[in-house]
């Protein structure tokens, strides 16, 4: 691969079918990248050697008939390698019942087992993929999102400066698990639980009441300060290592309030101090994707996310 000057965005799009990969190269391809879907890996230095004059994401998936991962690995370390490229490979994740039910729903059959169930072919696929994600740049996890949420997520990663480093702030509840991709996750539920107080109750953690109660709490003053201020120590060393995004985590019980409250606190003090941050409230927008789902925002299939 020759040297051509300044280097040219690379982006590796994989994951299991059903994630949403082809949401995701559709996305970068609005954004500017030149896409190609399914090229063989072997094909892809060739590809390379001419140079490329505009940023290039390559969808790859385990119908490529060369593909296995050491292969993957092995062509990403090479591009890595080489000063001409900025090359980053994304993993798209989601949980094994998400993506039977995205084939089930949409009537399609499973490429690694047109013949059988989907359950079949997810589980031969999602063990090819075994420890994959361990070795991406970016792992999104797209088992609650809908199009739209991918399509967001994507923009977030890839579409602004490169060099600056996107923040993504998120509450979740531990009953139904930790979120996949988090960098730092902080357990709030020692905190006073408005769960408790019958006139908060039905609000969430967005509601000022709710965050007064919260904040009300005589440990929530020192731990706020000593969570934010590690936050905020740790920032410019990622972004120096050249990471381009980092996802903190907040999680309480039902993820409906303390969460919620602590995120919207942490997002407003990392916006102020200059920081690029998006929020994201796993059990609240999934209550309202419930309650508003519609046939344009399913969320299924290979398209989907």
């Amino acid at each position: 691969m020759a040297d051509h000057g300044a280097q040219t965005d690379l982006i590796l799009v994989t994951g299991p079918s059903g994630a949403g990969r082809t949401t995701a190269i559709h996305v970068l391809e609005d954004i500017g990248y030149e896409v190609i879907d399914n090229l063989p890996l072997s094909l892809v230095a060739r590809l390379l050697e001419g140079g490329l004059d505009r940023p290039l994401a390559l969808g790859i998936d385990v119908r490529n008939r060369d593909f296995s991962i050491d292969a993957l690995l092995s062509l990403a370390a090479r591009i890595r390698a080489d000063p001409t490229f900025a090359a980053r490979l994304l993993y798209l994740d989601c949980a094994a019942a998400t993506l039977v039910a995205r084939f089930s729903e949409t009537r399609r059959r499973h490429p690694l087992a047109p013949e059988e169930d989907a359950e079949v072919g997810v589980a031969r696929e999602l063990s090819v993929l075994t420890g994959l994600d361990d070795h991406a740049d970016a792992v999104i996890d797209t088992t609650e999102m809908t199009v739209h949420d991918l399509r967001d997520e994507i923009l977030r990663w890839f579409g602004g400066d490169a060099r600056r480093l996107a923040l993504s702030v998120q509450s979740f509840s531990y009953k139904r698990g930790v979120p996949r991709g988090l960098d730092l996750v902080f357990d709030v539920r020692f905190l006073a639980n408005p769960h408790w107080v019958p006139a908060l109750r039905a609000l969430t953690g967005r509601e000022a009441e709710v965050q007064a109660h919260v904040a009300a709490d005589p440990r929530y003053g020192d731990f706020y300060a000593r969570m934010s201020g590690l936050i905020l120590s740790l920032l410019p060393a990622y972004r120096d290592e050249g990471r381009a995004h980092l996802a903190i985590g907040l999680g309480c019980t039902g993820g409906r309030h303390r969460s919620v409250a602590v995120a919207e606190s942490l997002a407003e003090t990392l916006a102020v101090e200059g920081w690029r941050v998006s929020k994201r409230h796993r059990e609240l927008d999934r209550r309202a994707a419930a309650s508003t789902k519609g046939p344009d925002d399913t969320g299924h299939g290979e398209n989907a996310a």
